[in-house]
């Protein structure tokens, strides 16, 4: 394995630190396509049979003897003209069973495993284009509306299509954000920004109880979002439960690049956190604490700890991790993992043909694209056939409210997934510090979402043999970003967590033990078990060297992306 060293200071923010073939996106998916043509022209038998078994059952369709069925979680077809008409069930059945047999026949091609991947992903893409509920005549639903309506709704539909085609760069809006601002609606947990820096802002949020913990909970969130997920309404925000139950919070939030930001890369993250941890500690008055990161952030939270390990900086008291892949070859079965971590990053490069900084909106677009029925197509149907509004929810907004990625640090991410640096030790180098996970020997909280399609809960899983110190794993009942966002009083919520002896996502499983309700309190009570004694909260903001600057949420978090 070739060591990587990341480094924030090069005269070519474009150049990648290894050479991982970032100019050749578009040659690969054109290569993985032209593969899946060539193997179904070099195998004339296999093609013939698709072809054959889709014209069988399309004449069962015909005779209405066939038996297909959307799969279990399709809501496409959820309205009872797809049942009960006949016009409509033939349709259905018609459309799954092209897709299906398409989707077969890549399966038997004997592609390499990437080639099957993209096939089926661009395979997918179109069928997804083509599903008869995108049409008017082809969704009943849509048909309906437009008789009761007289029309109305399919006006309203054109007016809201070319809204987007205009604001919303040709998609269709997920969310009505005329709803929700930042600062009034969202992120209102009382606090103040206290340090500021080129790359982050740093809010200390104001105690609401009389006692706090003598160790300070220290937040990273991922570089591609904003940092408010944590904090998004009350009732509804991780940092005021936290705050509420004794915590001393403070939370990164970073900055929204431009292109003069293109150089800044993962080592200009890691030190600009460790300036950031260092100011905690100082205001705190305590020598560690508690660092949690999610994601991406938690990714450059863990590269934080072994980096502080090889300086004999002993500043975190635990390492929590939240959807959070550190090992890339656990969950190289899994398409989503695969695009979503390491495709999506190189298609959006492509799309965008950003100089210096990725745009937030470019890689949503892309992130959108790999889940069109759930991203895309349902919300043009809410939205255009219906004539709807687009929902207003908080985290839809949030998904929405994008920040871009420098290009050093998109490089450097590229690099770290396509040579899965960090589980190999001595392979990932930070301002000339060669980093092994397992020098960091805190306790670890590792928390995965079992339904989450970008971060597969068994590759956070994984994440235990990794590190030096003690685990707790956690799993929800979650996706991805339901993980985090999982208040008290959700009826739906549940987690497993495993007491016993194991060392497989399977052993977890089998052993584990399921608990009603969310993830926080068991949180909650795991740090306040590994914090210093409680003292007085204190009364000011910041401290002597580090006043208070302005309030919550601050500044950088208003730039848009």
């Amino acid at each position: 394995m070739n060591n990587i060293a990341f480094s924030s200071k090069t005269t070519d923010a474009q150049a990648p630190l290894v050479n991982v073939g970032l100019e050749r996106t578009p040659v690969r998916l054109s290569e993985s396509l032209r593969a899946m043509a060539t193997a179904a022209i070099m195998q004339p038998a296999k093609t013939i049979g698709a072809v054959g078994r889709a014209a069988s059952e399309l004449a069962q369709v015909a005779f209405a003897r066939s038996s297909v069925e959307p799969a279990a979680r399709d809501r496409r077809f959820d309205d009872p003209a797809w049942r009960d008409n006949g016009s409509y069930r033939q349709l259905m059945q018609g459309h799954l069973a092209l897709c299906r047999e398409t989707q077969r026949l890549v399966g038997e091609l004997g592609l390499s495993a990437s080639d099957e991947a993209r096939a089926r992903m661009v395979l997918g893409m179109v069928a997804d284009t083509l599903a008869p509920t995108n049409t008017l005549l082809g969704n009943p639903a849509a048909l309906r509306r437009t008789l009761d309506t007289g029309g109305a709704s399919l006006m309203r539909g054109a007016a809201q299509l070319l809204e987007d085609w205009r604001h919303n760069g040709g998609l269709p809006a997920s969310v009505d954000v005329s709803k929700f601002k930042v600062g009034e609606n969202l992120a209102t947990t009382p606090g103040d920004v206290v340090f500021r820096s080129e790359q982050l802002e740093l809010i200390q949020y104001r105690p609401q109880t009389p006692n706090v913990h003598g160790t300070p909970l220290f937040i990273v969130p991922p570089q591609i979002n904003k940092y408010y997920v944590w904090d998004l309404a009350p009732g509804r925000s991780l940092v005021e439960f936290l705050v509420q139950q004794g915590f001393q919070v403070f939370m990164v939030s970073w900055r929204n690049p431009t292109a003069e930001q293109a150089n800044w890369g993962l080592q200009s993250y890691v030190l600009a956190l460790e300036d950031a941890m260092r100011v905690t500690r100082d205001i705190a008055r305590a020598p560690q604490v508690h660092l949690l990161g999610a994601c991406s952030g938690g990714i450059t939270s863990a590269a934080l700890l072994a980096y502080l390990a090889t300086k004999g900086s002993n500043w975190a008291r635990s390492l929590t991790l939240l959807v959070s892949v550190l090992d890339i070859d656990t969950i190289s079965d899994s398409s989503m993992g695969l695009f979503v971590n390491l495709e999506t990053l190189d298609i959006a490069r492509t799309l965008s043909g950003a100089r210096g900084v990725l745009k937030g909106k470019d890689l949503a677009k892309v992130f959108a694209w790999l889940r069109p029925n759930e991203l895309i197509f349902n919300y043009w149907v809410n939205n255009y056939l219906l004539g709807e509004k687009a929902p207003a929810f908080d985290v839809l907004y949030w998904n929405s409210d994008t920040t871009g990625l420098p290009a050093r640090l998109h490089a450097d991410f590229l690099a770290l997934l396509k040579s899965n640096a960090l589980a190999q030790p001595g392979s990932l180098t930070i301002a000339g510090q060669k980093l092994d996970l397992r020098d960091v020997t805190c306790d670890a909280y590792i928390v995965g979402g079992s339904t989450d399609h970008i971060t597969p809960w068994q590759g956070c899983y994984r994440t235990r043999a990794m590190l030096g110190g003690k685990s707790e794993f956690v799993l929800s009942s979650s996706g991805h970003v339901q993980s985090i966002v999982n208040p008290q009083g959700n009826k739906k919520s549940s987690f497993v967590t495993n007491g016993g002896s194991h060392d497989t996502p399977e052993a977890f499983e089998q052993g584990g033990t399921a608990r009603e309700g969310t993830w926080w309190p068991h949180l909650a009570a795991w740090l306040a078990g590994r914090s210093d004694a409680e003292r007085r909260a204190a009364r000011q903001p910041g401290s002597k060297r580090y006043p208070a600057l302005c309030d919550a949420p601050g500044t950088y978090v208003m730039h848009e992306g």
